[in-house]
Protein backbone atom coordinates (compact mmCIF):
# COMPACT_ATOMS: atom_id res chain seq x y z
CA UNK A 1 0.00 0.00 0.00
CA UNK A 2 1.26 3.70 -0.76
CA UNK A 3 1.19 5.89 2.12
CA UNK A 4 3.18 9.19 1.73
CA UNK A 5 5.77 10.31 -0.71
CA UNK A 6 10.18 10.81 -0.47
CA UNK A 7 12.15 13.97 -1.19
CA UNK A 8 11.68 13.53 -4.79
CA UNK A 9 7.92 13.67 -4.29
CA UNK A 10 7.59 9.17 -5.56
CA UNK A 11 5.50 7.78 -3.96
CA UNK A 12 6.31 5.42 -2.12
CA UNK A 13 5.39 2.00 0.90
CA UNK A 14 4.99 1.97 4.69
CA UNK A 15 8.24 0.07 4.75
CA UNK A 16 10.13 2.83 2.26
CA UNK A 17 9.01 5.40 4.00
CA UNK A 18 10.35 3.65 7.34
CA UNK A 19 13.81 3.19 6.24
CA UNK A 20 14.13 6.69 4.49
CA UNK A 21 12.83 8.24 8.04
CA UNK A 22 15.61 5.69 9.69
CA UNK A 23 18.32 7.11 7.30
CA UNK A 24 17.58 10.71 8.01
CA UNK A 25 18.02 10.38 11.61
CA UNK A 26 21.28 8.11 11.42
CA UNK A 27 22.44 10.90 9.51
CA UNK A 28 21.74 13.74 11.53
CA UNK A 29 22.72 11.96 14.78
CA UNK A 30 25.30 11.29 13.03
CA UNK A 31 26.44 15.06 11.75
CA UNK A 32 25.73 16.21 15.24
CA UNK A 33 28.64 14.10 16.46
CA UNK A 34 30.70 14.62 14.03
CA UNK A 35 30.55 19.11 14.36
CA UNK A 36 31.05 18.02 18.33
CA UNK A 37 33.91 15.46 17.57
CA UNK A 38 36.03 15.60 14.68
CA UNK A 39 38.42 19.16 14.71
CA UNK A 40 37.97 20.47 11.38
CA UNK A 41 35.82 20.08 8.00
CA UNK A 42 38.31 17.89 6.61
CA UNK A 43 38.18 15.59 9.15
CA UNK A 44 34.39 15.42 8.51
CA UNK A 45 35.10 15.06 4.75
CA UNK A 46 37.40 12.01 5.27
CA UNK A 47 34.78 9.90 7.37
CA UNK A 48 32.14 10.82 5.23
CA UNK A 49 34.30 9.84 2.18
CA UNK A 50 35.13 6.56 4.17
CA UNK A 51 31.82 5.48 4.15
CA UNK A 52 30.65 6.06 1.17
CA UNK A 53 33.49 4.42 -0.73
CA UNK A 54 33.04 1.10 1.02
CA UNK A 55 29.88 0.45 -0.42
CA UNK A 56 29.21 -2.24 -3.45
CA UNK A 57 28.34 -1.47 -6.72
CA UNK A 58 23.99 -0.15 -6.76
CA UNK A 59 22.00 -2.34 -9.23
CA UNK A 60 21.79 -0.02 -11.69
CA UNK A 61 25.71 0.42 -12.04
CA UNK A 62 25.73 -3.87 -12.13
CA UNK A 63 22.55 -4.26 -14.95
CA UNK A 64 24.94 -1.64 -16.89
CA UNK A 65 27.81 -3.46 -16.62
CA UNK A 66 26.24 -6.80 -17.51
CA UNK A 67 24.32 -4.83 -20.70
CA UNK A 68 27.21 -2.39 -22.06
CA UNK A 69 30.18 -4.22 -20.04
CA UNK A 70 31.25 -1.30 -18.24
CA UNK A 71 30.13 0.53 -15.13
CA UNK A 72 29.74 4.38 -14.99
CA UNK A 73 32.24 6.08 -13.22
CA UNK A 74 32.08 6.00 -9.25
CA UNK A 75 34.46 7.21 -6.34
CA UNK A 76 36.56 5.11 -4.93
CA UNK A 77 39.03 7.73 -3.33
CA UNK A 78 39.16 11.51 -2.45
CA UNK A 79 40.74 13.87 -4.28
CA UNK A 80 43.33 14.45 -1.72
CA UNK A 81 44.15 10.86 -1.70
CA UNK A 82 44.90 10.14 -5.17
CA UNK A 83 47.56 13.02 -5.08
CA UNK A 84 48.99 11.39 -2.78
CA UNK A 85 49.39 7.92 -4.99
CA UNK A 86 50.30 10.42 -7.51
CA UNK A 87 53.65 12.01 -5.50
CA UNK A 88 54.63 8.68 -4.55
CA UNK A 89 54.37 7.97 -8.64
CA UNK A 90 56.32 11.22 -9.02
CA UNK A 91 58.84 10.13 -6.62
CA UNK A 92 59.76 6.58 -8.32
CA UNK A 93 59.89 8.63 -11.65
CA UNK A 94 62.44 11.00 -10.21
CA UNK A 95 64.74 8.34 -9.14
CA UNK A 96 64.80 5.98 -12.28
CA UNK A 97 63.22 8.52 -14.78
CA UNK A 98 60.29 8.02 -17.40
CA UNK A 99 58.77 4.05 -16.98
CA UNK A 100 58.44 2.51 -20.02
CA UNK A 101 57.77 -0.93 -20.73
CA UNK A 102 58.22 -3.66 -17.90
CA UNK A 103 58.40 -0.70 -15.57
CA UNK A 104 54.53 -0.09 -16.22
CA UNK A 105 53.16 -3.66 -16.73
CA UNK A 106 52.85 -5.96 -13.30
CA UNK A 107 54.04 -3.00 -11.47
CA UNK A 108 52.25 -4.15 -8.35
CA UNK A 109 55.18 -5.83 -7.95
CA UNK A 110 57.34 -2.82 -8.49
CA UNK A 111 55.68 0.03 -6.84
CA UNK A 112 54.55 -0.61 -2.99
CA UNK A 113 51.99 2.22 -3.69
CA UNK A 114 50.29 -0.14 -6.17
CA UNK A 115 50.25 -2.77 -4.68
CA UNK A 116 48.34 -0.85 -1.84
CA UNK A 117 45.58 0.24 -4.23
CA UNK A 118 45.19 -3.50 -6.08
CA UNK A 119 44.17 -4.50 -2.12
CA UNK A 120 42.01 -0.91 -1.30
CA UNK A 121 38.42 -2.44 -0.02
CA UNK A 122 36.63 0.69 -2.29
CA UNK A 123 37.94 -1.34 -5.23
CA UNK A 124 37.61 -4.90 -4.04
CA UNK A 125 34.07 -4.43 -2.56
CA UNK A 126 32.81 -3.75 -6.10
CA UNK A 127 34.98 -6.19 -7.63
CA UNK A 128 33.32 -8.82 -5.13
CA UNK A 129 29.93 -7.54 -6.48
CA UNK A 130 30.98 -8.56 -9.90
CA UNK A 131 33.33 -11.64 -9.53
CA UNK A 132 32.36 -13.22 -5.78
CA UNK A 133 33.80 -13.16 -2.70
CA UNK A 134 37.43 -15.09 -4.05
CA UNK A 135 39.29 -12.46 -6.22
CA UNK A 136 42.98 -12.81 -7.72
CA UNK A 137 44.81 -9.63 -9.69
CA UNK A 138 46.19 -11.13 -12.95
CA UNK A 139 47.96 -7.76 -13.94
CA UNK A 140 48.76 -3.90 -13.42
CA UNK A 141 49.26 -1.41 -15.93
CA UNK A 142 50.05 2.30 -16.05
CA UNK A 143 48.47 4.37 -18.43
CA UNK A 144 50.61 7.55 -18.67
CA UNK A 145 49.65 10.10 -21.32
CA UNK A 146 51.85 13.53 -21.21
CA UNK A 147 50.78 16.58 -22.35
CA UNK A 148 49.90 17.34 -25.80
CA UNK A 149 50.94 14.00 -26.65
CA UNK A 150 50.30 12.00 -30.13
CA UNK A 151 50.49 8.40 -28.00
CA UNK A 152 47.12 6.68 -28.17
CA UNK A 153 44.65 3.24 -27.43
CA UNK A 154 43.45 1.99 -30.73
CA UNK A 155 39.97 0.14 -30.92
CA UNK A 156 41.04 -3.40 -29.74
CA UNK A 157 39.57 -5.89 -27.32
CA UNK A 158 41.52 -7.03 -24.55
CA UNK A 159 40.54 -11.21 -24.39
CA UNK A 160 41.91 -10.85 -28.16
CA UNK A 161 46.05 -11.50 -26.42
CA UNK A 162 45.77 -12.18 -22.92
CA UNK A 163 44.93 -15.87 -23.24
CA UNK A 164 42.65 -15.77 -20.17
CA UNK A 165 39.64 -18.04 -20.35
CA UNK A 166 36.14 -17.61 -19.69
CA UNK A 167 34.66 -14.29 -19.99
CA UNK A 168 34.70 -12.82 -15.98
CA UNK A 169 37.98 -11.17 -15.92
CA UNK A 170 37.13 -7.02 -15.07
CA UNK A 171 39.47 -4.09 -15.17
CA UNK A 172 39.24 -1.45 -12.64
CA UNK A 173 40.57 1.85 -14.36
CA UNK A 174 41.63 4.55 -11.55
CA UNK A 175 42.12 7.76 -12.58
CA UNK A 176 44.82 9.96 -10.79
CA UNK A 177 44.47 13.03 -13.24
CA UNK A 178 40.98 13.62 -14.85
CA UNK A 179 40.46 11.86 -17.65
CA UNK A 180 38.43 13.79 -19.87
CA UNK A 181 37.60 14.18 -23.74
CA UNK A 182 40.56 16.28 -24.24
CA UNK A 183 43.32 14.82 -22.30
CA UNK A 184 42.36 11.47 -24.10
CA UNK A 185 39.68 9.44 -22.09
CA UNK A 186 38.84 5.91 -22.54
CA UNK A 187 35.95 5.48 -25.81
CA UNK A 188 33.97 2.43 -25.43
CA UNK A 189 31.41 0.34 -27.94
CA UNK A 190 28.33 -0.78 -25.85
CA UNK A 191 27.47 -4.33 -26.09
CA UNK A 192 30.89 -5.54 -27.79
CA UNK A 193 31.29 -7.59 -24.74
CA UNK A 194 29.11 -10.08 -26.69
CA UNK A 195 31.10 -10.78 -29.26
CA UNK A 196 32.73 -13.67 -29.74
CA UNK A 197 35.57 -11.63 -30.92
CA UNK A 198 36.10 -8.84 -33.76
CA UNK A 199 38.63 -8.93 -36.17
CA UNK A 200 42.21 -7.55 -35.19
CA UNK A 201 45.01 -6.12 -37.57
CA UNK A 202 48.82 -5.54 -35.76
CA UNK A 203 50.14 -1.85 -37.12
CA UNK A 204 53.14 -1.51 -34.26
CA UNK A 205 52.46 2.28 -35.14
CA UNK A 206 54.96 4.39 -32.98
CA UNK A 207 52.45 6.20 -31.48
CA UNK A 208 50.04 3.18 -30.34
CA UNK A 209 50.24 2.59 -26.66
CA UNK A 210 49.47 -0.81 -26.90
CA UNK A 211 52.22 -3.49 -27.47
CA UNK A 212 51.46 -4.71 -30.82
CA UNK A 213 49.42 -1.92 -31.68
CA UNK A 214 46.68 -4.12 -32.59
CA UNK A 215 43.77 -2.47 -34.02
CA UNK A 216 39.82 -3.50 -35.08
CA UNK A 217 39.35 -0.70 -37.70
CA UNK A 218 35.35 -1.93 -38.31
CA UNK A 219 33.84 0.26 -35.51
CA UNK A 220 31.46 2.60 -35.82
CA UNK A 221 32.31 5.43 -34.19
CA UNK A 222 29.01 6.72 -33.28
CA UNK A 223 27.94 4.31 -31.09
CA UNK A 224 30.86 4.73 -29.09
CA UNK A 225 30.93 6.76 -26.05
CA UNK A 226 33.36 8.68 -23.90
CA UNK A 227 33.97 7.51 -20.45
CA UNK A 228 35.45 10.48 -18.61
CA UNK A 229 36.61 9.67 -15.24
CA UNK A 230 37.23 12.46 -12.43
CA UNK A 231 40.42 12.42 -10.46
CA UNK A 232 40.26 9.51 -7.57
CA UNK A 233 37.14 8.06 -9.73
CA UNK A 234 37.19 4.13 -11.24
CA UNK A 235 35.35 2.48 -13.86
CA UNK A 236 35.34 -1.58 -14.24
CA UNK A 237 35.15 -3.26 -17.81
CA UNK A 238 35.13 -6.67 -18.73
CA UNK A 239 37.86 -7.10 -21.24
CA UNK A 240 36.14 -8.39 -24.08
CA UNK A 241 34.56 -4.13 -24.48
CA UNK A 242 36.19 -2.82 -27.28
CA UNK A 243 37.98 0.12 -26.41
CA UNK A 244 39.88 2.89 -27.19
CA UNK A 245 41.61 6.25 -26.53
CA UNK A 246 42.63 9.53 -28.26
CA UNK A 247 46.43 11.27 -28.04
CA UNK A 248 45.62 13.86 -24.78
CA UNK A 249 45.34 17.25 -26.26
CA UNK A 250 45.09 19.16 -23.08
CA UNK A 251 47.97 21.01 -20.85
CA UNK A 252 48.17 18.36 -18.17
CA UNK A 253 49.58 14.46 -18.02
CA UNK A 254 46.45 11.69 -17.85
CA UNK A 255 47.42 9.14 -15.61
CA UNK A 256 45.39 6.31 -15.20
CA UNK A 257 46.14 2.47 -13.92
CA UNK A 258 44.50 -0.60 -14.93
CA UNK A 259 43.92 -3.35 -12.33
CA UNK A 260 43.00 -6.91 -14.11
CA UNK A 261 41.28 -9.05 -11.59
CA UNK A 262 39.88 -12.61 -12.02
CA UNK A 263 38.27 -15.74 -10.07
CA UNK A 264 40.42 -17.85 -9.20
CA UNK A 265 38.40 -20.44 -11.84
CA UNK A 266 39.72 -19.31 -14.90
CA UNK A 267 43.10 -20.61 -16.48
CA UNK A 268 45.93 -19.18 -18.74
CA UNK A 269 45.44 -21.13 -22.28
CA UNK A 270 48.45 -19.56 -23.64
CA UNK A 271 51.53 -20.19 -21.15
CA UNK A 272 52.12 -23.58 -18.87
CA UNK A 273 53.10 -21.01 -16.14
CA UNK A 274 51.38 -17.78 -15.17
CA UNK A 275 51.07 -16.12 -11.36
CA UNK A 276 48.66 -13.60 -9.91
CA UNK A 277 48.12 -12.23 -6.34
CA UNK A 278 44.78 -13.44 -3.84
CA UNK A 279 43.40 -10.17 -2.89
CA UNK A 280 40.78 -11.65 -1.07
CA UNK A 281 38.93 -14.93 -0.14
CA UNK A 282 40.79 -18.69 -1.10
CA UNK A 283 42.03 -19.93 -4.15
CA UNK A 284 41.25 -23.58 -4.24
CA UNK A 285 42.16 -24.25 -8.47
CA UNK A 286 45.52 -23.50 -7.96
CA UNK A 287 45.81 -22.49 -11.96
CA UNK A 288 48.01 -19.85 -11.13
CA UNK A 289 51.37 -18.99 -8.54
CA UNK A 290 50.61 -16.67 -5.91
CA UNK A 291 53.13 -13.39 -6.11
CA UNK A 292 54.78 -11.81 -3.01
CA UNK A 293 53.77 -8.33 -1.41
CA UNK A 294 56.52 -5.68 -2.14
CA UNK A 295 57.22 -4.25 1.11
CA UNK A 296 58.69 -1.35 0.17
CA UNK A 297 59.48 -0.07 -3.93
CA UNK A 298 61.37 -2.08 -5.39
CA UNK A 299 61.60 -4.75 -3.04
CA UNK A 300 64.48 -7.27 -4.47
CA UNK A 301 62.04 -10.83 -4.06
CA UNK A 302 59.31 -9.01 -5.26
CA UNK A 303 61.16 -7.49 -8.01
CA UNK A 304 63.09 -10.90 -9.28
CA UNK A 305 59.75 -12.24 -9.32
CA UNK A 306 58.37 -9.42 -11.20
CA UNK A 307 61.36 -10.07 -13.81
CA UNK A 308 60.12 -13.64 -14.35
CA UNK A 309 56.34 -12.77 -14.24
CA UNK A 310 56.98 -9.81 -16.53
CA UNK A 311 58.96 -12.28 -19.38
CA UNK A 312 56.10 -14.82 -19.23
CA UNK A 313 53.46 -11.71 -19.58
CA UNK A 314 55.20 -10.39 -22.71
CA UNK A 315 55.57 -13.97 -24.16
CA UNK A 316 51.78 -14.26 -24.15
CA UNK A 317 51.29 -10.57 -25.55
CA UNK A 318 53.83 -10.66 -28.48
CA UNK A 319 52.86 -14.52 -29.20
CA UNK A 320 52.54 -14.92 -32.83
CA UNK A 321 54.90 -12.17 -33.78
CA UNK A 322 59.00 -11.43 -33.39
CA UNK A 323 58.79 -9.38 -29.88
CA UNK A 324 60.26 -10.92 -27.20
CA UNK A 325 60.80 -7.37 -25.23
CA UNK A 326 58.28 -4.51 -24.63
CA UNK A 327 58.65 -2.52 -27.86
CA UNK A 328 58.66 0.53 -25.88
CA UNK A 329 61.92 -0.28 -24.16
CA UNK A 330 63.94 -2.55 -26.36
CA UNK A 331 65.17 -3.00 -29.71
CA UNK A 332 63.02 -6.08 -32.08
CA UNK A 333 64.85 -9.39 -32.00
CA UNK A 334 64.17 -12.30 -33.82
CA UNK A 335 62.75 -15.55 -32.17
Amino acid sequence: MLVDRNRSGQRCTYNEFKLLKITEQFWSIFYSWSCSTLRNQSEFTILANWIFMSATLSKKAIQQYRDDGFTPAVRIMSKEEAEHFRIRLQAVEAVVGELKGGRRLKCHLLYKWVSDLIRKPAIVDRVETLLGPNVLCWGTDLWLKEPDSNKFVSWHQDNQYWGISGTELLTAWIALSPATVESGCMRMLPGSHKCDGLEHVDTFHKDNMLTRGQSIFEIDENQAVNIEVDTGEAVFFNYRIAHASHPNRSQERRIGIAIRYIPPSVKQLKSEWDSATLIRGKDEFGHFIHEPEPKFDFDPVAAEFHRKSNENYLNILYSGTEWTTHRTWALCIKC
